[in-house]
């Protein structure tokens, strides 16, 4: 089938290549000249891994372009997927639609014959009306259904979470754009990846709820984890004891310093706003969003105070700045507050990165950048983990000792045991222990 992807964003770009992968004829759209001009010289606008190689291998095999004429990729073809970005409006916490609203309006205009108009960007319930009434507005001739079909896909994870899905979201009840969506995603029907079909609205809310729900469970562990440390409870215990258990599921149940990321932060918030705009309180969203926007800097006052309550003049090594690892999004990454809090306090910091720091200098200020985790570590007074980056799963104890001019880890992952830290002569501080 011909698809055409408005947008070469994270969401556009893995989905292009993937749909790509399966054989389709696919045509990445996107404004940036920049982005696309990288493209074509096979550099990346995002870290994702084993993306460079799916697009190399697509592009060779001439089903992947990409280009900045919507129109021209528009038309002739048997579905036009929307993913642009969704942020945060500026001012009320609304995702801003104005992209997907530009995209559908000329999408409207470059309309030839029946066309499946699929929204894969996360938006709010509704926006498909909005999506369908722009085309109308602008082509009222035009042959075309809207779809909503929400991504699932985790940053570091990606490609595999396309190729093997959970679930394939698909809502409509146009019958014929029902067929066409069976067709994109029939390639992954040797997978017996459940397509589950529903009601537009239905599938907008899914997404947004499913992201709240996931955001309620590293929320709770958080809080439990806190807990513990006030019992004498370890976390990590507890939460494989409620993991184990097949209503509740072993996912997301890992204490930290909060989540961050492209999704859970602006997605809770859109909900909450969508909720007010129905008059359908969400209670236990507000206070999902409420607890994890404070509990980032509180990790910032963790670290201070296994420093014993004074960093002013002090350096700390910070390893990890991206919310998660395996990619280079900074966006509302706990490092950022926890950071923040720490140069407040008057300390210095020394950070690593294996991917972000590119971004995290667009975000943050008068921090030391440095090329690897031990240069990081070199004459601070603790470190902390903030990221559980494989490169800092298996650290040469001694050498960190000796660079130390104190031994202190704060350990705001959980990668090492309290025991093993101890007795490698660390002051260990980690999360629910």
């Amino acid at each position: 089938m011909r698809i055409t992807m408005i947008g070469s964003g994270y969401v556009g770009l893995v989905s292009g290549a993937c749909f790509a992968d399966f054989g389709h004829d696919v045509v990445c759209i996107d404004k940036d000249q920049r982005k696309i001009d990288a493209l074509h010289e096979g550099r990346m606008p995002i870290f994702e891994p084993g993306l460079d190689e799916l697009v190399a291998r697509n592009v060779k095999a001439g089903r992947l372009t990409f280009g900045t004429d919507l129109a021209q990729g528009v038309a002739g073809a048997d579905a036009v997927f929307i993913g642009v970005g969704t942020p945060s409006r500026r001012g009320d916490g609304h995702a801003d639609l104005s992209y997907v609203h530009a995209a559908a309006e000329e999408i409207g205009r470059a309309i030839t014959g029946f066309t499946v108009v699929v929204d894969k960007s996360t938006v709010p319930v509704g926006t498909g009306d909005e999506v369908e009434r722009i085309i109308r507005e602008a082509n009222p001739d035009a042959d075309f259904a809207v779809v909503s079909n929400p991504e699932f896909l985790r940053e570091g994870a990606a490609i595999d979470d396309f190729k093997r899905p959970d679930r394939i979201v698909i809502g409509s009840d146009d019958e014929r754009a029902l067929a066409v969506m069976r067709q994109v995603y029939r390639p992954l029907y040797i997978n017996k990846s459940p397509i589950v079909e529903m009601s537009r609205r239905s599938a907008e809310l899914t997404k947004y709820a499913g992201n709240a729900f996931l955001a309620t469970k590293i929320t709770f562990i958080n809080e439990i984890a806190d807990l513990c440390e006030k019992v004498g409870a370890d976390v990590q215990d507890v939460s494989r004891g409620i993991g184990l258990d097949g209503r509740i599921g072993n996912k997301f149940l890992h204490a930290g310093p909060g989540y961050g990321g492209s999704c859970f932060p602006k997605d809770t918030l859109a909900l909450l706003k969508t909720s007010q705009d129905y008059d359908a309180p969400q209670r236990i969203v507000e206070a999902v969003v409420a607890v994890n926007d404070n509990r980032k800097r509180a990790m910032g006052r963790k670290i201070i105070a296994a420093m014993g309550g004074d960093v002013r003049g002090k350096t700390i090594a910070v390893l990890g700045l991206t919310f998660k690892p395996n990619t280079d999004d900074m966006r509302d990454s706990p490092a950022i507050a926890v950071i923040q809090a720490l140069q407040d306090a008057g300390a210095k910091v020394q950070a690593h990165d294996p991917e972000g720091v590119e971004q995290a200098k667009l975000v943050l200020e008068n921090v030391t950048y440095c090329d690897g985790p031990y240069q990081a570590m070199e004459g601070a007074d603790a470190v902390a983990i903030l990221t559980e980056w494989d490169a800092y799963r298996a650290l040469d104890f001694e050498r960190v000792k000796g660079l130390l001019s104190q031994p202190v880890l704060v350990d705001l992952r959980n990668v090492y045991s309290p025991a093993e830290a101890a007795a490698a002569g660390f002051s260990y501080t980690g999360i629910g222990r």
